[in-house]
């Protein structure tokens, strides 16, 4: 489920250019798409509404309804897309077209990430104590195989048959979402049987102590770990998924690569995930120091993004190698950050928990793809060139990746902040998570 997840959200990264010779959009038009991934998360709340939801109701119904709402949300955003005539009116002050497609992205930003909290409860409930870090590092891996597959073929499949159509990839992600919708109804089945073989649920819901009280969300952000972790989160990830929403842009219009080709090089950071976030997970898990890999992850998203400005390192060759060392990094970070969260807050609260750090992360994932759009637009225009028989503008982008460079130093400090804190309180983010 995560996997078709990750695959409907960056399947429109590398078909940009694409959208504004074919459907006429902007690179402001596309930065206003991007940002609404937020905006029923962080504006309507549904993200920590949805945490709620599932501390209270549990794993399964909660895992349901949210891959319910993926589902929906792909199909009203393949209805925009696949409607040329939307783009010939407008809604609040929007291309209608753009409006409806933000529309339907919104809507499955709310069961992608209510899926990804309930992924990482269930996650925790079985492996605590346990290789929990690996196994979140496995779980990741699948999802990047989908962001993976979304970079590396979406331009393709919408130029399959001759005749470029980018609705027709989000044709194929809605397909995979229910796919995996079925994926977990059979998980559901599962699990049920095996709660039903060792009675555990009963005993677990009879205990007034294990249940979630609203008044909780206060002992959460009272929690001064809890608040560095959620702040290391939305600036690393800032400075990670806008920017592979732009990469493919960004090789096309710096390193000079084939628009059909220009998705494999950033396709190379998830597949690198795949192959590191289960291993770095793995040493977390055996030999701690889950503070520390999140400093190191930290300096080498600096170092990654600053190369990345100079613009006389336009080299594709070069692009790759920068694009392995940042996979590297998203392999750190997120396989320490995640398993760290339930040594800093109770098992009753996780649900509650991770969805308010998904809801501060969905301020940057809104926010950042608007502001490198704008600064793109108003500042970063270099000229027009044809490709595939359309005209689109090229592009300088030594301003936007000045701003996440800016979003690594920042990460940088909070992690040594969250490490400091750790010394302090005792978590135990430097132990392994492995109880012998």
């Amino acid at each position: 489920m995560d996997m078709c997840g990750y695959f409907l959200t960056d399947i429109m990264a590398p078909l940009a250019g694409l959208l504004e010779g074919q459907l006429g959009w902007s690179r402001a038009d596309y930065g206003t798409f991007t940002s609404s991934y937020g905006w029923f998360n962080v504006f309507l709340l549904m993200l920590i509404f949805g945490g709620i939801i599932l501390d209270k109701l549990g794993v399964r119904l909660t895992g349901l309804g949210a891959a319910g709402v993926m589902v929906a949300g792909t199909a009203i955003k393949y209805w925009a897309v696949s409607t040329p005539s939307l783009g010939d009116t407008s809604l609040f002050g929007l291309d209608a077209q753009v409006f409806w497609a933000s529309i339907g992205f919104a809507t499955f930003a709310v069961g992608v990430e209510v899926a990804g909290i309930t992924v990482s409860k269930i996650i925790v409930k079985w492996f605590k104590g346990k290789e929990m870090a690996m196994a979140m590092g496995m779980e990741m891996a699948m999802a990047r195989i989908g962001t993976a597959m979304a970079l590396g073929f979406s331009v393709p499949i919408a130029k399959a048959t001759g005749v470029v159509d980018v609705s027709r990839p989000v044709l194929v992600a809605l397909i995979g979402l229910c796919i995996g919708l079925i994926s977990f109804i059979v998980y559901v089945m599962m699990d049920k049987k095996l709660d039903a073989s060792e009675a555990t649920e009963a005993a677990k819901i009879s205990d007034p102590e294990e249940e979630f009280k609203i008044a909780d969300i206060g002992k959460i952000l009272t929690n001064k770990g809890w608040w560095y972790i959620a702040i290391l989160c939305v600036l690393f990830y800032s400075a990670v998924f806008p920017f592979l929403k732009y990469a493919t842009d960004l090789m096309v219009n710096k390193f000079g690569v084939k628009e059909d080709l220009a998705g494999l090089i950033p396709m190379l950071l998830p597949f690198g995930n795949i192959l590191l976030t289960p291993l770095f997970g793995g040493i977390y898990d055996r030999k701690g120091k889950g503070a520390t890999i999140m400093v190191i992850g930290a300096v080498l998203l600096i170092f990654v993004h600053a190369l990345f400005s100079v613009p006389d390192l336009n080299s594709w060759i070069f692009a790759m190698v920068l694009v392995v060392v940042l996979g590297i990094a998203f392999s750190l970070v997120p396989s320490a950050m995640w398993p760290s969260v339930p040594k800093i807050i109770p098992e009753k609260r996780l649900g509650t928990a991770y969805s308010l750090i998904f809801w501060v992360q969905n301020w940057g994932l809104m926010g950042v793809p608007l502001l490198i759009g704008w600064v793109l637009e108003k500042y970063c225009i270099t000229g027009q060139t044809v490709r595939d028989g359309l005209t689109v503008n090229t592009y300088d982008y030594t301003l936007p990746m000045l701003i996440f460079t800016s979003f690594g130093m920042l990460a940088l400090i909070f992690a040594f902040l969250l490490k400091a804190e750790d010394k302090k309180k005792g978590y135990g983010l430097e132990l392994p998570n492995i109880q012998k």
